[in-house]
């Protein structure tokens, strides 16, 4: 990152109006360009020249281009901080500047409500299936806490949510977590996740698309990974864990909600389920060969659904053995 290829890309009043809206949280290309209220090329440029100078960064979801600024990055460099806090100070320090950014603020405000009212919808299409099979177990709020009690009280570093849905986990243990990535394959889901996460502070927390069966994350990039009734869609769960265990540290752990073994065939045809759930000794096994340590797991509820909860531990052992 060179000093002074930042420097010309800083000096730019859009540009700077660009990274103060990054700053708050990631948008896509339109987004930004709907907020500036100038064209997608004119504003595509401007965010070419920020991405070159190493202050954001692109990632692709579908059709769509989503930003955010280089400081809210896993390993963001110390400069690109610095240059968050000198364009707040900037903004205190010159009223132009400041009333340009309040004025996109009132704009990005209705982008939230607009990203809200989408989720919304979503929701309202879905409901009847979503409580369709919500009678079959334990309610949300009872599973939640289970899962909380089980992850103990202490900090859970860097949290990887896989198959993150709504982005519920991401949101209930924001919290607890150091940074939460909340990953999903499909772009609807992202979506509504975006929304119900878009009020976490942009630095905390990141969503990317992507598949539990090659997850786009460096090894040992975790300390806390989490699967919330997703792992009963693989058609290979040992191929999906094998992956978890790659990014997760030694000493790192997994937590998974799922459904114990069970015979609802309808659930394939209706819900899309690969598995008809897991017993305990499947689960140990897969956990095992994955390179994790089991512990005892948690049973909730006597409906026709039971929901499990299995806590491993990284072998550190198994680690060095693998490197």
């Amino acid at each position: 990152m060179r000093t002074e290829t930042i420097c010309r890309a800083l000096a730019d009043s859009t540009r700077l109006r660009i990274m103060r809206l990054l700053g708050s949280m990631e948008l896509a290309v339109g987004e930004v360009a709907q907020v500036l209220g100038q064209s997608q090329p004119r504003v595509s440029r401007h965010i070419g020249i920020l991405c070159d100078a190493g202050l954001a960064e692109r990632r692709r979801e579908g059709s769509w281009v989503f930003l955010r600024a280089c400081a809210n990055g896993i390993e963001a460099p110390p400069l690109c901080a610095a240059i968050s806090d000198l364009l707040v100070e900037a903004e205190r320090a010159d009223p132009q500047f400041a009333e340009e950014c309040e004025r996109d603020r009132r704009k990005l405000a209705e982008i939230r409500q607009h990203r809200e009212s989408e989720a919304q919808a979503y929701f309202s299409e879905h409901a009847h299936d979503w409580d369709e099979l919500r009678r079959l177990h334990s309610s949300d709020e009872a599973v939640e806490a289970a899962l909380a009690k089980a992850l103990g009280e202490g900090p859970l570093g860097r949290l990887l949510d896989i198959g993150t849905g709504t982005g519920r986990m991401a949101e209930l243990f924001a919290e607890r977590a150091e940074r939460i990535v909340a990953l999903d394959k499909s772009l609807a889901m992202l979506r509504v996740a975006r929304a119900k996460l878009q009020h976490l502070p942009a630095e905390r927390v990141e969503l990317v698309q992507g598949d539990f069966a090659s997850l786009p994350f460096a090894v040992e990039s975790f300390d806390t990974v989490l699967f919330h009734q997703v792992l009963h869609f693989a058609q290979n769960p040992d191929a999906a864990l094998a992956e978890a265990a790659r990014v997760t540290r030694s000493g790192g752990r997994i937590a998974i909600v799922d459904f114990a073994a069970h015979q609802r065939e309808e659930l394939r045809d209706r819900h899309a389920h690969a598995r008809l759930g897991f017993d305990d000794g499947q689960m140990e096994g897969l956990l095992s060969e994955a390179g994790f340590d089991p512990h005892p797991p948690t049973a909730l509820g006597n409906k026709e659904l039971v929901v499990k909860i299995w806590i491993a531990q990284r072998s550190a052992s198994d680690r060095k053995a693998a490197s």
